[in-house]
């Protein structure tokens, strides 16, 4: 049984890139490959698919990511609020002196 051929993004993205312009048919470009014309029309369909997100706005993912950060930093420092005057209450009960 034969190895697989492993294809980097690049080849793949070439090969997209001719079946979409169709100066050749799938079939012509899966022969000159070695790929199999189902796997270049899933790749085609898949590109095409995800092409708008090429166009998205990325900062809209940044921004959650700096609320979600700054809620984070806003829990912990409320954490440390708590445990001082937990361990302020502590010391006060104990009678013994801290430095």
């Amino acid at each position: 049984m034969p190895k697989r051929k492993r294809l980097s993004a690049n080849q793949k993205a070439q090969i997209v890139l001719e079946a979409i312009r169709e100066d050749k048919s799938v079939a012509q470009i899966a022969t000159e490959n070695s790929v199999h014309p189902n796997q270049i029309h899933k790749w085609k369909r898949q590109a095409l698919e995800d092409f708008a997100q090429l166009f998205e706005d990325d900062r809209k993912g940044e921004r959650v990511r700096e609320a979600e950060h700054e809620k984070q930093i806003n829990e912990l420092y409320a954490e440390i609020g708590r445990l001082s005057a937990h361990l302020s209450w502590l010391k006060k009960k104990s009678g013994f002196k801290f430095e």
